[in-house]
């Protein structure tokens, strides 16, 4: 039992998902753990601090104010900033982050902020558009991009480690024809940037290769190059049924029933009439609504929680901070534990039920509803 809405978070769930996509590389590839989004609605401190003791290589955030909560958690390990904005520089530089440069004019920025402060050799990371189509320099780049990274500026102030890319379809076996094209596009772009910038001539160190997100590990291992970024692998997810059977949801949100209500036909449920019974209804109430992340679009029957056992289907429209659900048939009282999701009911069956995805759901859980960490 609960006593309150609850979001329990299974760190062995995590080492257990962690050594799942782990066995999959080989042991020369790096493990970038993606924890962006407070670790995908998780909680970043703790999660990040155990992902350390299993021996993640890096970590990959989207948003400057992601990586300083990070550093203020004290972990130390190299962070890849995803998504940088020049407005962000001085954050960066502050916390040690190490920059996606996804644009020219995004380098150049780069490189004269970095000039204007006599530092040099700062890690940073080129990332390449290969079809996502979101982020990223592109093949007609090259010519530029090359003439930054030969003059002594650029040279002086910023170290390459890797050039990546994103892959965009990876869970989707039937676009394997897109993400081959993909693979192949970002070794194209690879070769010519390496090779036309004659980097061990220009005294710089061959970048590392990057691709695979989880689905990418999971279905297209031989692409997995010298790094590899999981996310939604890690906390239990794998965006196929067959693969979900291989991990273990960390996350379990569960909820008390505070209050139990007889509904005669013709009576109605929650705002405007959402719910009208036709017969004798029985409705509890859960203090949980759309400010925590589950959204109208759950109500009107589309989404459901597990009550002792049975499905119990979330009735007339969904609060701003409570839903109610139909327990006509189910056994049970005041004080008794909804589950919204665990490790048997997964995040991604109540979400594929509203027409989403399990990363929705997860990242959409406000901060207001309490974390539980399982050791």
């Amino acid at each position: 039992m609960v006593a309150e809405t609850t979001l329990f978070i299974d760190l062995e769930a995590l080492a257990y998902n962690y050594q799942v996509l782990r066995q999959k590389l080989e042991p020369k590839t790096k493990f970038l753990a993606v924890v962006k989004a407070a670790t995908y609605g998780h909680d970043p401190g703790p999660v990040a601090q155990k992902l350390v003791a299993l021996g993640v290589d890096y970590f990959g955030v989207a948003y400057a104010s992601e990586g300083a909560a990070l550093r203020a958690a004290g972990i130390d390990k190299p962070i890849l900033l995803l998504h940088p904005m020049a407005a962000h520089f001085e954050l960066i530089l502050q916390h040690k982050l190490e920059p996606s440069l996804y644009s020219v004019a995004l380098i150049r920025q780069w490189v004269e902020f970095l000039a204007s402060k006599n530092i040099t050799d700062y890690p940073v990371h080129l990332k390449f558009n290969s079809g996502l189509n979101r982020l990223g320099v592109s093949l007609n780049d090259l010519p530029e991009i090359i003439d930054i990274l030969k003059a002594p500026k650029a040279k002086k102030t910023i170290n390459l480690l890797s050039i990546f890319s994103h892959l965009g379809a990876s869970d989707d076996l039937e676009a394997e024809e897109f993400t081959l094209g993909q693979i192949a596009q970002y070794e194209h772009f690879y070769n010519m940037l390496v090779g036309d910038s004659a980097f061990e001539k220009l005294g710089l160190n061959r970048p590392w290769q990057h691709l695979c997100n989880t689905s990418g590990v999971l279905n297209y291992p031989q692409a997995q190059y010298d790094m590899v970024r999981c996310g939604i692998g890690l906390y239990g997810y794998g965006n196929d049924p067959q693969h979900d059977k291989l991990l273990k949801p960390v996350a379990q949100l569960k909820a008390p029933i505070l209050q139990i209500h007889h509904v005669a036909p013709g009576q109605s449920v929650g705002y405007n009439h959402g719910f009208v019974a036709t017969n004798s209804t029985v409705v509890a109430s859960l203090p949980l609504g759309h400010a925590d992340g589950l959204h109208r679009i759950f109500g009107q029957q589309q989404g459901f929680v597990w009550i002792n056992g049975q499905r119990a289907e979330i009735i007339g429209n969904v609060c701003m901070d409570m839903l109610m659900v139909d327990v006509t048939q189910i056994e049970c009282h005041a004080g008794d534990t909804a589950i919204i999701f665990d490790q048997e009911h997964g995040a991604q069956d109540l979400a594929e039920a509203v027409g989403t995805i399990s990363y929705e759901l997860l990242t959409g859980l406000s901060k207001r509803i309490k974390r539980t960490i399982i050791p």
